[in-house]
């Protein structure tokens, strides 16, 4: 259905170093290099300094900065003349951390980078992006460098040596961002970081099956805690959440790709095309097919 060109055996995860040096750019609003991506990107600035330029805006970048960019978020660099930017690019997706894995380890709420971070407004996103102190930059760039190593020998066991990698590098990125987070002088409301948490997950892992118990149990908040904190916060039960995100999944996957409906329905957690539909409706107004040919 995708092109996932970094995969390899069928391993939902790449990485590589790539040079960026392009030259002469004045206006940043023109460039035509913006692209998107079906998968998840988390990327590490080994040096230099640009523009990222991101959706409709843009923001400066340095060396030891990590960010992530979403699925299907458009994104590219402007560099001055003369200028080199450095940077390892981790492609993988969110099906890398299953959750029987994320559960066994108990790590859900020491993933905030990966589960919180990315779906903040644009302002505290970018605004308050994490830039590594030394040493943990250096902590980082190890890890970074263990996985491309691992995934260029591919031995016996490298994806699971890949995956503990991943999963030590987002808790690093995670410990400082909650670091940097404090420095904000903001005090955390725990029942709307829990949202935002599980809210994460769900954005990550749409396209599985969830269900309130096992949230529940991913989360260690009872079923009826779960609800009353959604409800609370956000005015939606989980499952009315995990809905509307399915329906916009689904309506970016109509308006960006040709995949026939049944296809669409799956590829966001719908096994039955006709409760796909149904909900479609109900959400968006229309059918699916008359969304899609009133698409400009």
């Amino acid at each position: 259905m995708f092109d996932y060109a970094f995969m390899v055996d069928g391993f939902p995860f790449g990485v590589k170093s790539n040079i960026h040096d392009i030259h002469d750019i004045h206006d940043i609003h023109d460039l035509p290099n913006l692209h998107k991506h079906n998968f998840v990107e988390l990327v590490f600035v080994k040096s230099g300094q640009a523009r990222h330029l991101f959706n409709d805006g843009s923001y400066e970048i340095t060396t030891n900065d990590v960010y992530i960019i979403n699925q299907g978020e458009a994104h590219g660099y402007a560099l001055d003349k003369g200028e080199k930017l450095e940077i390892i690019n981790c492609m993988f997706l969110p099906a890398l951390f299953p959750a029987s894995l994320l559960q066994e380890l108990q790590i859900t709420q020491s993933l905030d980078f990966f589960y919180v971070q990315p779906f903040l407004n644009n302002e505290r996103r970018f605004h308050h992006r994490l830039n590594l102190p030394v040493q943990d930059a250096m902590r980082a760039l190890n890890i970074l460098d263990g996985m491309m190593t691992e995934m260029h020998n591919r031995h016996q066991g490298y994806q699971t040596f890949i995956r503990l990698q991943m999963i030590e590098l987002f808790i690093l990125l995670s410990r400082n961002y909650s670091f940097q987070e404090k420095k904000t002088g903001k005090k955390l409301n725990n029942n709307l970081m829990m949202v935002q948490r599980i809210s994460g997950y769900i954005e990550r892992h749409y396209d599985q099956k969830i269900t309130i118990p096992m949230l529940a149990g991913l989360f260690a908040i009872s079923e009826r805690q779960l609800n009353r904190i959604f409800k609370q916060e956000i005015g939606l039960s989980v499952i009315e959440h995990l809905h509307n995100v399915r329906i916009e999944k689904a309506k970016y996957l109509l308006r960006e790709t040709g995949e026939k409906i049944i296809n669409v329905a799956l590829s966001v957690g719908y096994d039955e095309p006709s409760f796909f539909n149904r909900l479609f409706v109900r959400i968006v107004g229309c059918s699916p097919g008359k969304y899609r040919n009133n698409i400009d």
